[in-house]
């Protein structure tokens, strides 16, 4: 395994931050975006305690009618 290569920056504001991470989602591929995404969601539902049905999305189907003329 190699090893990190490790970097410390210093920033002056929080927008600084923010900008910074931006900059930084959107020069990762969208793969690598949405694994993100999903990993940070599984951990969010494994810190409530939730199983693991509760990663499936939920598929709601609405028919609307339209108006009588």
């Amino acid at each position: 395994m190699g090893r990190m290569e490790k970097t410390i920056r210093r920033y002056d504001s929080f927008e600084d931050v923010k900008t910074e991470e931006y900059r930084y989602w959107q020069s990762r591929p969208v793969h690598e975006r949405l694994a993100a995404v999903t990993e940070l969601t599984e951990m969010g539902y494994r810190m409530k305690d939730l199983g693991t049905d509760a990663f499936r999305l939920r598929r709601t189907l609405v028919r609307v009618e339209p108006a009588p003329r």
